[in-house]
């Protein structure tokens, strides 16, 4: 989720920087604005009157909440400060600015009184789910975060030499074990479908429908399909020196070739690899998912 995005090696002076443009951006507000009510409705309207849980903060914030009957807001508030607080030092003052303005939002947001849209279980884990990552990847796109488990995740992971999916999967580990002893295990079963949901619905609003992918392609006919990739296609490519062969029973046979790469969203993969196979029926490919990319020829108005 928001962990594999943030880049804690900005240099200092970025780090110290505030870029007021950036913050109060038009679009970078929306998306908070948008981010924020989402995820309202989602804690009010689903999560919160039905006992279930999220993963991160937000889950340990509606435990509390429930143990203890302080006020969402204010839980929501404190153990994100910390949280923040190593975004600030680790990330920067930007970030940190955007990520306390969606938190209070979100807290002063939690005051509206909503009506709990349903009380079935397993509408509840799904729309629950729904809403809170639309809400979350928004804010995420705006450059925010109502969540900072995942920044001390990051942080972490250097200290104790666990991966980050481990400290994750961890902390919400305890989450959920916890949620079973309060609630029940039938309601920890279902809060970890709402973390699931949630953590797809991110994972798809972060990225886009456009999320970019990496096709590789070996063939003999490599010539015509870089052509019809280029000239026809408008798609860029990078060509590696490689070799073909080294099949069973015939290991000593190879041959140079050329391996094709070319980035591309997932909606232009299946028409690409047609492409392909109407030039070569006996084409190797395979697709690797990527996370960025920069620079480059991607799209057709695009270029640097």
């Amino acid at each position: 989720m928001f962990y594999q995005r943030l880049d804690f090696n900005l240099n200092k002076h970025y780090r110290e920087s505030i870029d007021w443009k950036v913050i109060f951006a038009w679009h970078n507000i929306l998306y908070l604005l948008f981010g924020v009510g989402f995820a309202i409705f989602a804690l009010k309207g689903f999560m919160v009157p039905n006992h279930f849980l999220d993963g991160g903060v937000t889950g340990i914030s509606i435990l509390l909440h429930e143990v203890t009957h302080i006020n969402l807001n204010i839980l929501l508030i404190v153990i994100n400060l910390p949280f923040i607080y190593i975004g600030y030092k680790k990330i920067g003052k930007t970030f940190a600015i955007q990520a306390c303005i969606a938190i209070f939002l979100l807290a002063i947001g939690l005051m509206i009184p909503i009506t709990p849209v349903t009380s079935d279980k397993l509408l509840i884990a799904l729309f629950g789910g729904f809403f809170i990552g639309l809400g979350m990847g928004l804010i995420i796109r705006g450059g925010g975060v109502i969540d900072g488990a995942e920044i001390i995740a990051v942080y972490t992971t250097k200290k104790i030499g666990l991966t980050i999916s481990e400290i994750i999967m961890i902390m919400n580990s305890f989450i959920f074990l916890s949620a079973a002893y309060k609630f029940g295990v039938e309601t920890a079963m279902y809060s970890i479908i709402t973390y699931f949901t949630a953590m797809k619905t991110v994972d798809y609003v972060v990225d886009g429908i456009e999320e970019y992918t990496a096709l590789n392609i070996i063939s003999s006919q490599s010539e015509e399909i870089k052509t019809m990739i280029v000239n026809e296609l408008r798609k860029g490519i990078s060509v590696y020196k490689g070799e073909r062969g080294y099949l069973p029973g015939a290991f000593d046979i190879k041959n140079d070739c050329d391996i094709i790469l070319t980035i591309v969203t997932r909606l232009e993969v299946l028409r690409i690899k047609e492409a392909v196979l109407l030039i070569d029926p006996a084409a190797f490919m395979f697709v690797q998912s990527i996370k960025e990319v920069k620079g480059g020829v991607i799209k057709h108005k695009s270029g640097h």
